[in-house]
């Protein structure tokens, strides 16, 4: 008999990916979402219920509310919590993002030990929880960051998105270690790149594709460094550690580690000049003048352009079995759709 599993944030980029990936493998999937009204936000897994030999139940929750995933919680034997805000346009971070990354971490947690059925809890953290900013390798004495580190160096005031990703893993393994209903595995993406499920999808991940093909850059990039993955990847690891007993711990998932030009160039490969991609990196001191247009400040610039960064991801391949899909896929599957939808031309 097919397990049933709740998926918090399954209307999301990520989320549908699951949602998918669980209705057709036979799953019952309870989604919560905010309001059930808005049947907008949810009708493309609707669709993809018909397509699956899984069902889908909706239901209202909203994260910052205790007690209000427990309906949806009861009778399901597993929860896949990815509901966590990933916004870089804020004005009020705790409000924004860590009121809902800590609260709703601990109300779906505090739900699953209620439910009396739950005995696995997938959580989705990111490299984020790992470090903070690029420079804390090369501080921290490491040729690369590992499933060992947690970000020590962001606050409030300084990265609050990798803030509200390091406080609310810390905070489910605590809770985890103070029950014995439930085991927690933990999955640690990098930079999700790859193609949506729905056209309406606001995610960073499809705005950082819009405008770096759209030629917001053509004058340069700053010199950032980050790991990619694809979307796909990052759900079949999700369905992975649900499924698998050996499944332990903190799973840090990346493809490659590319500086932003190093991306650039990966999609000219495939594209050429068709669109206005930067051919160089901004050099670090015009983006001490610059840097309010990328929306980045003094202490952001020094700690993070210009300095390597490497991730170890072993083990997501021998523990979880997970295989990569090369970045040039994901990012010419990305463009393609990207394409249908006319969000680019």
């Amino acid at each position: 008999m097919k397990k049933t599993v709740m998926v918090t944030g399954g209307t999301g980029y990520l989320g549908g990916w699951v949602v998918k990936d669980l209705l057709e493998k036979g799953y019952t999937v309870k989604v919560p979402v905010r309001d059930k009204n808005k049947e907008s936000k949810y009708a493309f897994l609707k669709d993809l219920e018909k397509e699956s030999k899984g069902s889908l139940v909706i239901f209202e929750a909203n994260l910052l509310d205790e007690g209000s995933f427990d309906e949806a919680a009861k009778g399901c034997d597993a929860i896949i919590h990815m509901a966590s805000p990933f916004t870089l346009r804020i004005k009020d971070p705790q409000k924004e993002l860590v009121d809902p990354a800590l609260k709703g971490t601990r109300n779906v947690l505090n739900a699953a030990s209620r439910s009396g059925t739950v005995s696995k809890i997938v959580l989705t953290s990111s490299v984020a929880a790992v470090h903070g900013d690029s420079i804390d390798m090369t501080e921290q004495g490491l040729s690369e960051f590992s499933e060992k580190q947690f970000n020590e160096t962001s606050s409030l005031k300084h990265q609050p998105y990798s803030y509200s990703k390091v406080l609310a893993e810390k905070e489910a393994w605590k809770m985890a270690e103070g029950q014995d209903k439930w085991k927690l595995v933990v999955i640690n993406p990098s930079f999700v790149m790859g193609p949506s499920l729905t056209e309406s999808s606001n995610s960073e991940s499809l705005n950082f594709m819009k405008e770096m093909m759209s030629g917001k850059y053509k004058s340069g990039v700053p010199e950032l460094q980050f790991g990619f993955v694809d979307v796909r990847d990052v759900a079949k690891a999700h369905i992975l550690a649900l499924e698998s007993d050996k499944a332990e711990g903190r799973h840090i998932l990346v493809e490659r580690t590319m500086s932003l030009l190093d991306f650039a160039n990966l999609v000219r490969e495939k594209y050429g000049d068709k669109y206005k991609l930067p051919k160089s990196n901004t050099p670090k001191f015009m983006l001490y003048l610059l840097g309010w247009m990328f929306g980045f400040n003094a202490r952001f610039i020094k700690r993070n352009v210009g300095h390597p960064l490497s991730f170890n991801a072993e083990k997501s391949k021998k523990n979880l079995g997970l295989k990569y899909t090369p970045m040039e896929k994901t990012a010419e599957d990305m463009i393609t759709q990207m394409q249908d939808f006319g969000i680019i031309s």
